[in-house]
């Protein structure tokens, strides 16, 4: 089988040295089907004429009229579910051999009979006239912080123009992380364009007081504070942020290979994460910045001041030791019981302050009615009340891993229930009050060896456990450097 590029090959040797032969071979091909192409002046690709036959009979000729007529009546039916229909009518007729060949067939109907399909208008972006903001789903990295899967977004904003692009991580589509997103943006820029785009989040549009969706008066408040213009997409028309949209695939696939080029997926902290963002898009930038000059120079400077990444909220310590935040619920350390509290809610966390000082961090929770209890906040009341552990509300944040619920279970099978529990909240109280993963190492050895994680068998354990001091090796202290400083002082 000739190929186009032989035939051209065999033209410009042709055109060289004018030998047929010699033309030939060096195109890979018999001096005769050179001969014959030359003498044709055309490429094989057009020598070919369209097959006018079938190479088998139509399977559906007997049914296709009336499929047509249904496809006529409701051209929205879908391929598959018109055959399963022709199978039912058609018992033994048909098979799913045949699905793909009718698959084929609808669609060079719908190519040749069926109604106008919507096409899409490629724009000619302007310089600085807006911004879009989308969120994308950044599981599918594997990333792990501190040793645990961390589940996130990624909000990113684009200029269109230029495809400068500002990316943050966060937790969910909410408005918190939405203004952290656009903030981040355009005071990295120090310029605002003329519009801001998003698609129908609720963060953004979830208003229905004038019967339709309108922006959120929050959101509105944003943009107005940047000096900004709000504008949506319509409802289902994603090809309309299509900048944005396209580079979430972008971005993905670029921080995939920076992260196999890194060698690892681990890190050790959430800035290190935050960094390795910053520095691959920054890497991207770099080779936008002749068309973003372009964008600036017709962006208005940005003259607001940056608002907070927070929303603040005063919240008292009910009398079981727990805050209320956003529906959910959150333990605190005990001391704070019946105080008003200052929570500074952030898109991934809460920080709780008393009388000015920074109390604890918390992670924050999505969704409404669920519970982060830290067990070390509990702990102190229920060893003085251990007959409470039974119906405790957040009985399951008192087992910190499954090796402790194990623990209770093993408990549990050979004493009393008062005595099982009262051994086990012992046994915790010593892990709040020393170190976790060193009691946690002395309950799974002794289960390991078929024996009970008593109390006394456990501390008996952990504190026999002698610290390792590291060898340290002398410090040589060398003054040579100095007197190298005095000796040239003295010579000036």
């Amino acid at each position: 089988m000739v190929k186009d590029a032989q035939v051209r090959k065999l033209m410009s040797e042709m055109s060289k040295h004018g030998q047929v032969g010699l033309a030939a071979l060096r195109a890979g091909m018999h001096r005769n089907t050179g001969r014959r192409y030359l003498g044709a002046d055309r490429l094989p690709s057009e020598l070919k004429s369209p097959r006018a036959w079938r190479t088998r009979p139509d399977p559906f000729a007997e049914d296709w009229e009336k499929i047509a007529a249904r496809l006529e009546e409701a051209p929205e039916l879908e391929a598959k579910a018109l055959f399963e229909d022709l199978m039912q009518r058609r018992p033994g007729r048909y098979d799913e051999g045949h699905l793909r060949s009718f698959q084929r067939r609808v669609k060079q109907w719908r190519a040749q009979h069926g109604p106008a399909r919507e096409i899409f208008l490629p724009q000619n972006h302007r310089p600085g006239e807006a911004m879009q903001t989308d969120f994308t789903c950044g599981a599918g990295l594997g990333i792990r912080i501190a040793g645990e899967a961390f589940e996130h977004l990624l909000c990113q904003s684009v200029l269109p123009y230029s495809n400068w692009q500002s990316v943050v991580v966060c937790r969910s589509e909410s408005m918190l992380a939405l203004r952290d997103g656009i903030q981040t943006a355009v005071f990295r820029l120090g310029r605002v364009p003329q519009w801001h785009q998003t698609d129908n989040s609720t963060a953004a549009t979830h208003d229905l007081r004038t019967g339709k969706r309108g922006f959120n008066v929050e959101y509105g408040d944003l943009m107005a504070h940047l000096g900004m213009k709000p504008r949506t997409i319509a409802i289902g028309a994603s090809n309309q942020n299509g900048d944005v949209e396209a580079f979430n695939g972008v971005l993905k696939r670029r921080l995939e290979q920076h992260l196999l080029l890194r060698g690892s997926r681990e890190f050790a902290t959430l800035n290190e994460y935050d960094s390795f963002i910053s520095t691959t898009v920054d890497r991207a930038n770099d080779s936008r910045s002749a068309w973003l000059a372009e964008e600036l120079a017709v962006m208005r400077p940005l003259t607001a001041a940056q608002l907070p990444r927070y929303r603040e909220l005063h919240v008292r310590v009910s009398s079981n030791g727990t805050i209320q935040v956003m529906k959910n619920t959150y333990s605190v350390p005990p001391r704070l019981r019946g105080e008003r509290l200052v929570v500074r809610v952030f898109d991934l966390d809460l920080e709780v302050y008393y009388a000015g000082q920074k109390q604890l961090v918390i992670e924050r929770l999505r969704g409404e009615g669920k519970h982060r209890i830290d067990y070390r906040h509990v702990i102190w009341s229920l060893v003085k009340k251990p007959w409470a552990l039974a119906r405790y509300r957040y009985r399951d944040a008192l087992f910190p891993t499954p090796l402790w619920e194990k623990a209770l279970e093993a408990l549990t099978a050979k004493l009393p229930e008062r005595r099982a529990e009262l051994e086990y909240l012992r046994v915790l109280h010593l892990a709040a009050a020393t170190l976790q993963h060193e009691v946690e190492a002395a309950v799974e050895r002794l289960l390991e060896q078929g024996q009970l994680p008593l109390f006394t068998e456990v501390k008996a354990l952990v504190s026999d456990r002698k610290p390792e001091v590291p060898q340290l090796t002398p410090l040589a202290v060398d003054l040579t450097g100095y007197d190298e400083l005095l000796t040239a002082e003295v010579q000036r």
